[in-house]
């Protein structure tokens, strides 16, 4: 049961409340100054009918009029209880007024404003709403402007109230200037673009001004040209051409938009004529190809636009002359526009670059078929390249200009422009020497030698200040004189031309220069030596060998001595001998074989036979690793046809010795063979045995294998026992030997620059020296296993009374008796079936005087 009871106070007769209250009354009464207890009594009561939870807030705020929590809490729900409810319930204006009555103490909290002015705008009522916030921005501290004009300015977007709108903007820009981006989206959207315009030139021309989309001066230029060129008609207030001509001077990199912009403003207004002047004027200053290819395709599609026009503009009003004649002039003018394209852009790059010397050329190019244009391009390249700072051979630009005016037939024209650039400070001599070149070149080709001659003659003239070749402090007409490419057309004209004794001063005064080259030295011996004049051309050898060292002398050397041998022969036998041992000392390995055979030779024909060996042997000390082989099978041979194949026994020790293993195998063979051919076959074995300590039964097959056959034919069985017994220990020994049995491993398996794990991929955990003795475990299995089984081969045994002719004929030919060859149970050992011997009477003498038995 509900009890309902009054209040016992006579001045709140209406109050009821409900018997749960009762102790809520009670606090209050005790504490009516406590904002707890009374939001402890509202929290209570948040069920309770309306009226009755507004009366309570009513008495709180009575007592407690300054409460920010109260009225917070009230103002809120106030706002909750009409929500859904129609704008124009008095309820709404209730609400109002109770958000009024809160200013009178809440005049200075921001949050209960934004509250009202959201309410207000729900509502509707916008002229209210704005004195609100006006009213509010009133109130509040400066500081806290920056909570409001965000709910302010949405407020004033969202109605059509542009003006409204300005004005607030206005006021809030000069709280926060920064924002200046929004407020000028905001007057584009309205339509506004005059004043627009104003902002963003005002924004631009900020240096201080950072922008709050990240976008930078030059973006923000680039709007401010896009507004006032497409919007002619609506930006009264600026001057579009100082503007956008403001930005080419400051931004020139991007020079193509801009232009394009202010080209584009032009045409939006209807000034095309105006506007093909900016495109004009664009094309012939940017420095760019880049900006030119902008230029250039936007300068077309209005050309082609216009025509388009005027076409569609007279095919409806009908056919007129005038109208054909602008037509046809339109249509002129497009294809001049079109056929100038790679002049213009030849005018880009040498804007870029005036200095380049191949961009010259090309424009002279493209003016092919026109004089006039071709003379003064020439003109403006010569006058305009600097050759300190060409980018290319500038004398060429000078060389081509004589060349064109010499193609026309004005010659003496020609030699004008050659004489002139006789006298440019080149920045290399080889440009002026090529120019001086290029003008005997030009005599000779009309026939006029003698002019030729004396031109080369003054400049090659010894000047009045000389200078060092590569002295850079010197112009290069005093250092010219010293220019080969000079001398060389000049003694080939005087060798053509001249005489002897002018061509032989021209090549002696090159000496003199030390500017020569093997090849002018040897030129100049060929010329003497034409003229048999053979002692001056030996001089002039000698003069080349002084200023060259190795290897540049090599040429000099080779054809000098050669020259001497087939003039002299051996009537001068020791001045050769002084010459080849001049050459050969400080000779380099490289270039000392062909000069060893040389003088080698000239000791076989003209000298003594033992001089050449000691030359041979010289020879193969002197020469490259790689050329000791070939050295000393030369040396084998001729020693061989001079002394008799036995002379040769030292030279193969020699060999065998110095050469590396591959080579002094093969040594080692052609040594035994001969040996063997000579009837030594005890040589012979002691050469195999000896080789056998350098190969690897694994990897040199063929080696043992000739060894076989020549004990199978020569030797018994206990040589082939010995042979056999050599083997194992040298494949034990090679077994031994980690570093070479991984390397001879790896070169079985094909993998010559490999690794220990290359042996076995996969099983990176394993040691290497397991997989090694793996390996050497399987290679040795299969080195058994190459080994023929049972090989039925037959031994031919030598008879100690066997003459020298039957020796020879027993090597050529097959032994009749045969040994059968078989294995042992561990090694592989030569066990012989049956043996067939020769039975033969032994002289009585031999037993003396023993009875017979």
């Amino acid at each position: 049961m509900v009890v309902m009871a009054r209040l016992s106070r006579p001045e709140r007769p209406d109050l009821v409340f409900e018997e749960e209250d009762l102790p809520y009354e009670e606090e209050i009464m005790r504490n009516q100054f406590s904002v707890k207890c009374w939001l402890r009594y509202i929290e209570f009561k948040q069920g309770a009918p309306k009226p009755r939870l507004n009366q309570l807030y009513e008495r709180a705020l009575k007592l407690l009029p300054c409460s920010y929590k109260l009225w917070y809490r009230y103002l809120k729900a106030r706002r909750a209880q009409v929500k859904h409810r129609c704008v124009t319930d008095p309820a709404y204006e209730d609400v109002n007024n109770c958000h009024e009555r809160a200013f009178v103490f809440m005049h200075k909290m921001p949050r209960l404003w934004l509250d009202y002015c959201q309410f207000l705008m729900d509502q509707g009522r916008v002229t209210h709403t704005r004195r609100t916030f006006d009213r509010a921005l009133r109130a509040l501290p400066i500081t806290q402007h920056s909570r409001i004009w965000p709910l302010y300015l949405r407020f004033l977007r969202s109605h059509p109230l542009p003006e409204t709108a300005v004005r607030g903007y206005r006021r809030f820009l000069k709280l926060s200037p920064e924002s200046a981006e929004e407020y000028i989206e905001y007057l584009k959207s309205s339509d506004r673009l005059d004043e627009a315009a104003q902002r963003l030139a005002t924004v631009v021309n900020d240096e201080r001004f950072v922008s709050k989309a990240g976008k930078s001066n030059y973006q923000l230029w680039h709007e401010l040209c896009d507004l006032i060129s497409q919007n002619p008609d609506k930006v009264q207030s600026l001057s579009v051409d100082a503007i956008i001509r403001g930005g080419l001077t400051r931004f020139t990199d991007q020079l193509g938009k801009l232009w394009c912009s202010l080209a584009d403003y032009y045409i939006r207004s209807g000034h095309f004529e105006k506007a093909r002047d900016v495109y004009e004027e664009a094309i012939r200053t940017v420095m760019t190809v880049r900006d030119f290819t902008q230029v250039f395709d936007s300068y077309a599609q209005f050309e082609e636009s216009m025509i388009a026009a005027k076409m569609e503009t007279a095919s409806e009003l009908g056919r007129e002359e005038e109208d054909d004649v602008d037509l046809e002039l339109r249509l002129a003018r497009f294809e001049q526009l079109i056929s100038r394209r790679p002049l213009l852009l030849n005018s880009v790059l040498l804007r870029q670059n005036p200095h380049h010397v191949h961009e010259w050329h090309k424009r002279v190019a493209l003016h092919e078929g026109r004089p006039r244009e071709i003379i003064n391009t020439y003109t403006e390249a010569v006058q305009t390249v600097d050759p300190f700072k060409a980018t290319g051979k500038p004398h060429t630009l000078w060389v081509a200009f004589a060349k064109f005016y010499e193609d026309n037939g004005q010659l003496d024209d020609a030699r004008v422009i050659l004489e002139k650039a006789t006298k440019v400070s080149f920045k290399q001599v080889d440009d002026l020497a090529s120019v001086w070149c290029e003008c005997g070149e030009l005599e000779l080709r009309h026939e006029n030698y003698d002019q030729a001659l004396r031109l080369l003659r003054k400049a090659t003239a010894l000047p009045a200040r000389r200078a060092e070749y590569f002295d850079g402090s010197e112009p290069v007409q005093n250092r010219v004189y010293k220019s080969l490419k000079v001398w060389s057309m000049l003694a080939d004209l005087e060798e053509s031309l001249g005489t002897f004794q002018s061509t032989k001063a021209v090549y002696d005064r090159i000496l003199d220069l030390r500017i020569a080259t093997p090849q002018i030295v040897i030129n100049y011996a060929m010329f003497l030596e034409e003229h048999k004049y053979f002692e001056e051309s030996f001089k002039a050898y000698e003069r080349g060998i002084s200023l060259f060292k190795w290897p540049n002398v090599s040429d000099i050397w080779s054809t000098y001595l050669t020259k001497f041998i087939a003039r002299y022969g051996g009537q001068k036998l020791e001045r050769a001998r002084d010459l080849f041992e001049q050459a050969l000392d400080g000779c380099p390995p490289k270039y000392a074989k062909t000069l060893y055979l040389l003088y080698a030779q000239l000791e076989e024909e003209w000298g003594l036979a033992r001089h050449a060996m000691a030359v041979y042997e010289r020879a193969t000390r002197a020469v490259e690793p790689a050329q000791q082989y070939d050295m000393f099978n030369i040396y084998i041979k001729r020693a061989a046809e001079i002394y008799g194949v036995t002379h040769t026994r030292s030279i193969y020790q020699k060999a065998i010795e110095v050469l590396s293993d591959e080579h002094a195998r093969e040594m080692c063979l052609r040594f035994a063979d001969m040996e063997c051919k000579l009837g030594e076959i005890d040589r012979a074995r002691a050469i195999y045995s000896f080789c056998s300590q350098i190969c690897d039964p694994r990897t040199t097959g063929a080696f043992w294998q000739t060894w076989k056959d020549f004990e199978v034919r020569h030797g018994n069985e206990d040589t082939i026992r010995e042979m056999l017994r050599i083997r194992r220990s040298v494949q034990a020994t090679y077994n031994t030997q980690v570093n070479f049995m991984a390397s001879q491993m790896l070169k079985v398996t094909g993998s010559a620059t490999g690794t220990v794990s290359d042996l076995a991929p996969g099983q990176s955990g394993m040691d290497d020296m397991k997989l090694l003795e793996q390996r050497a475990e399987q290679l040795a299995a299969e080195a058994e296993q190459d080994q023929p089984s049972r090989a039925q081969s037959k031994i031919l045994f030598v008879r100690s009374d066997a003459s020298r002719e039957e020796l020879a004929q027993l090597a050529q030919q097959a032994n009749p008796e045969e040994i059968e060859l078989g294995e042992d149970e561990d090694e592989m050992d030569l066990e012989p079936n049956e043996v067939r011997l020769e039975q033969q009477s032994v002289p009585a003498a031999v037993f003396g005087s023993l009875k017979e038995d």
